[in-house]
C-alpha cells in the first residue's frame, strides 16, 4: 500500500497523447495511488482509458497549461509529466515554455518522455515522502519616491 499520495500532472501535446495513454496504462497501478491532474483532453483520454479519477482543467492552448503552472507555483503539484512535441509547433509555445520555466523554477520533477517518466515514478524517492526544496522568493521593497525596488 503506498501511504504517500503525490498530485501527478499529466499533459501531452496531440501528436503525444497516445504515447501517455500508453504509458499511463502500463503504470496504472502505481497511478492509481496518487491524485491525478490533467489538461482538458488528455484528462479526458486518461479518465476513460485507465478509469482513474482525474482532475481535468482546461485545454492546454485555451489556458490549461497556465493552469498546471499555477497549480505548481502554489505547491499543489508533486510531479509534471509532460509528453511534449519536440517537432511539431505549438501555436500556445509561449504557454508550454512558461510551464516548463514554473516546473524548473519551482524544483518540481519532471518527465518529457516515457523514459524519464519511468525512472521518476520507480524511484525509491517516490515512494518517500520527499521534501523538496522550494525555493524562497521574498517581494522586494519599493521605493515610492524613487518609483522601483530598493
Amino acid at each position: 500500500m503506498h501511504a504517500i499520495r503525490h498530485s501527478i500532472a499529466l499533459v501531452a501535446h496531440d501528436n503525444k497523447k497516445v504515447d501517455l495513454v500508453r504509458w499511463a496504462e502500463f503504470n496504472r497501478g502505481t497511478l492509481s495511488h496518487h491524485r491525478l491532474w490533467a489538461t482538458g483532453t488528455t484528462g479526458t483520454i486518461l479518465a476513460y482509458e485507465l478509469g482513474l479519477e482525474v482532475h481535468r482543467l482546461l485545454s492546454g492552448p485555451v489556458g490549461g497549461d497556465q493552469q498546471i503552472g499555477a497549480k505548481i507555483a502554489e505547491g499543489e503539484i508533486d510531479m509534471l509529466i509532460f509528453f511534449w512535441d519536440p517537432l511539431e509547433a505549438q501555436p500556445h509555445d509561449p504557454d508550454v515554455k512558461a510551464l516548463l520555466r514554473l516546473g524548473a523554477l519551482w524544483n518540481v520533477p519532471m518527465a518529457c518522455n516515457a523514459a524519464t517518466a519511468d525512472m521518476l515514478i520507480s524511484s525509491p524517492v517516490f515512494r518517500e515522502d520527499y521534501a523538496r526544496n522550494r525555493p524562497e522568493f521574498t517581494p522586494r521593497a519599493w521605493d515610492h519616491t524613487a518609483g522601483g525596488p530598493v
